[in-house]
């Protein structure tokens, strides 16, 4: 790529007069820089780094970097990450690639099912990571969670569809069974909630063409039950009253609670939070700062279904063998 269509794309300044006219290829990575390589930076030291590695050009936005080989390019833009992304944007052009912001839940549940992840790009949430993964890839499918990269990437870069195919057939809060694409799934580990994100991740890879498979279908991180006893021990469902729920999303404590209010009047929840933490619907949750406290609230207080947000179930140190609701 010329030099000045470089400029033209990142709205950048050339602030030399260099005798390198192109550049081979373009990296935010010092230690990928190879001979003739454009490199994005505005740290002194990886920029002499990468000019021991053969850099042609350099993007830039801090005024203070010393311009150490007035032979290579260099670049003045006004912010180096938005510059990068300019120049990806005509790169995707060229691809035909195709973008698509995803929820969480629907990234989880993507990632569970398909079958081989080859077939489609997941983005970084990182912006370095993920203009290598664009730029050095020869996928023409993406799909992000971070909203503000992705729209970075691609301004109008679209979702799943909201309406597709399938639904529950019976449910309790633990376990689904629904149907979809002619096919009937019986009592997967699956919160009937979550049914909405598996179904828009089903649509999207039908969409595409890539091939699911749906055994793998399990609890996420967004929403673990483990069935313990008094002492915190993992035990079968049969055996128990009480269930340690691990989220990492308010959301999903909002709709189970919701859930347990219409279908079971008779369970005793409570959710622990960190301190100060806003959970929808309740005003004064069990807060800890630690561990052990964690710990000890959960020893101490009666509940059936205890929401806890923002801690691993590792804090659950006695467990030995994986729950079972059966």
């Amino acid at each position: 790529m010329k030099i000045e269509d470089i400029l033209n794309l990142t709205e950048g300044v050339l602030t030399n007069t260099p005798q390198v006219q192109a550049i081979e290829a373009a990296t935010v990575y010092q230690s990928k820089v190879e001979h003739g390589d454009l490199f994005f930076s505005s740290n002194q030291e990886e920029i002499d780094q990468a000019i021991a590695n053969g850099a042609y050009a350099i993007i830039y936005d801090d005024e203070s970097i010393v311009k150490k080989d007035d032979e290579i390019a260099w670049i003045k833009v006004s912010d180096i990450q938005l510059a990068a992304f300019k120049l990806i944007r005509y790169v995707i052009l060229k691809k035909e690639a195709q973008f698509y912001l995803l929820l969480d839940h629907e990234l989880t549940f993507l990632k569970m099912i398909l079958k081989h992840r080859g077939a489609v790009t997941i983005i970084a949430n990182e912006w370095k990571k993920a203009f290598e993964q664009i730029l050095n890839t020869d996928s023409s499918l993406f799909v992000g969670s971070d909203t503000a990269l992705m729209k970075l990437i691609k301004p109008d870069v679209p979702m799943l569809n909201k309406e597709v195919e399938g639904y529950l057939v019976s449910d309790t809060l633990f376990k689904s069974t629904f149907k979809v694409g002619g096919f009937l799934y019986q009592e997967k580990e699956l919160i009937p909630f979550h049914l909405e994100y598996l179904l828009r991740a089903v649509d999207f890879c039908n969409q595409h063409h890539l091939p699911i498979t749906m055994d793998r279908i399990k609890y996420t991180k967004h929403f673990l039950p483990v069935f313990i006893d008094t002492k915190l021990r993992t035990t079968r469902a049969s055996k128990t009253d009480r269930v340690a729920i691990f989220t990492d999303n308010t959301s999903d404590i909002a709709k189970a609670r919701a859930y347990v209010m219409r279908s079971n009047m008779w369970v005793k929840s409570v959710v622990f939070s960190p301190p100060k933490s806003k959970i929808p619907g309740i005003d004064h949750p069990y807060w800890f700062e630690s561990e052990e406290e964690l710990r000890e609230l959960l020893k101490s207080i009666h509940y059936n279904y205890a929401f806890i947000y923002n801690a691993d179930k590792s804090i659950l140190h006695t467990i030995k063998e994986e729950y079972s609701l059966f």
